[in-house]
């Protein structure tokens, strides 16, 4: 019984990591969705100026000018370098699902064997 209580402990620590995993992994693909839409609205803008227009880009507390073509490309390849990684992590999400509802099913089969055992020990045998 005590070896049936730290197997389910386990199970359940497992469980509480598992469950972590998952809202890093989530809170990574917000963050990445959300580059993705503020780099979407800057292809936009991109789009409604003119080829000779200025552009500048911050780096750091300076302003230098570039190249709508550089700028446009170095946006594009943004995105698609947001857009796999937004892949890779809801490939992670659900593998990270599996593996926890798979750990859900253990603990609740645990459980469940738990409760039949006393009941099936507890009829006194007649001698």
């Amino acid at each position: 019984m005590a070896d049936d209580q730290k197997q389910i402990q386990a199970l359940s620590d497992e469980y509480q990591q598992l469950q972590a995993e998952l809202e890093e992994a989530i809170g990574a693909r917000e963050k990445l969705e959300a580059q993705q839409q503020e780099n979407t609205s800057v292809q936009k803008e991109f789009k409604t100026l003119d080829d000779d227009a200025n552009i500048y880009k911050l780096i750091g507390p300076i302003l230098l000018k570039q190249d709508k073509s550089e700028a446009v490309m170095a946006v594009d390849g943004r995105l698609d370098f947001i857009e796999k990684e937004i892949n890779r992590i809801e490939k992670q999400i659900a593998e990270v699902q599996e593996k926890s509802e798979m750990k859900k099913g253990e603990i609740i089969q645990l459980q469940a064997q738990m409760q039949q055992q006393p009941q099936a020990g507890g009829a006194p045998v007649a001698a």
